[in-house]
């Protein structure tokens, strides 16, 4: 079941997409803080043309945009392990400095879910989301 989605824009800038997303999720906050299964990853690549990225200079051509969408209930501390763990794994694992990188995570409720055929509401995960 996806309890999260995680979608990754950006232009190749000589970091190919699946590399960045990868290296985020190896060992990720995701894992670790959440508690999460490995085995749960739902990674979206969209990689644009420079001229249909547009995006402030100064954050050059990694410039890279990660948005994470995903059930209620995590605490604030579990979302700020994650956003610190992608930060450090983006900047140690594939070379995009934080200043380059943008984080959205957008919470919504179960019940806004369809997935398996079944409303997530009425779905047992098998893990836990209030972390």
């Amino acid at each position: 079941m996806a309890a999260a989605v995680c979608r990754f824009r950006g232009t190749d800038g000589g970091t190919s997409l699946r590399g960045v997303a990868l290296a985020a999720s190896r060992g990720s906050g995701t894992v670790a803080s959440w508690r999460y299964p490995a085995e749960k990853r739902f990674h979206r690549f969209v990689p644009l043309a420079p001229e249909d990225f547009v995006h402030p200079a100064d954050r050059g051509p990694e410039y890279t945009i990660v948005e994470i969408s995903m059930f209620e209930g995590r605490s604030d501390e579990a979302k700020r392990a994650l956003i610190r763990g992608l930060f450090e794994r983006l900047d140690t694992q594939v070379g995009i400095a934080p200043h380059s990188v943008e984080i959205c995570i957008t919470e919504t409720p179960k019940v806004n879910w369809g997935i398996r055929g079944a409303n997530a509401a009425d779905l047992e995960l098998g893990y836990r989301v209030d972390v």
